[in-house]
């Protein structure tokens, strides 16, 4: 399950640079599949890892809110993103601080939930959770939408 959603942090990174160095017709297909992969991977955080975060980690309550809040955040970006013109400087410049903000969010997910949660969990529970967490990328929205979440922050 880990392997699963480093790997996916890692295409998001790479379809970020596809974006931001290309133009166009190209720029825009690039930005779509950004928007739906970012999508697709926060739903599978949203409805597998955070719950289990709260259960299973000392302190998870707090790293989770810190995570959704980043989350909501990067939404409202892609939203606005979504009424520019992908080549102009605006749309580079916003894209640009998106691309450092979601850099930043993995590298504290990957570093405060998903190493805890591999020393927390059986290698059978983290094998279930990376099933549910494919399941929940099959169906999730293709399009992340502010302010909505499988499951609000309590």
């Amino acid at each position: 399950m880990i392997d699963f959603l480093v790997d996916q942090h890692e295409q998001i990174k790479s379809r970020f640079a596809t974006t931001l160095s290309s133009s166009g017709k190209q720029r825009e297909e690039a930005f779509l599949e950004l928007r739906r992969l970012l999508a697709v991977h926060e739903t599978a955080e949203e409805e597998i890892v955070h719950p289990r975060v709260k259960r299973k980690i000392a302190g998870g309550e707090t790293v989770v809110t810190k995570r959704l809040s980043e989350e909501h955040e990067a939404k409202t970006v892609l939203s606005e993103l979504e009424k520019l013109d992908v080549d102009s400087a605006e749309f580079t410049s916003k894209l640009t601080k998106l691309r450092d903000a979601v850099v930043d969010h993995a590298e504290h997910e990957e570093s405060e939930e998903f190493a805890k949660l591999g020393d927390e969990l059986s290698s059978d529970e983290l094998e279930r959770m990376g099933r549910a967490a494919r399941l929940a990328e099959a169906t999730a929205p293709t399009r992340p939408t502010p302010g909505w979440s499988p499951r609000s922050p309590t």
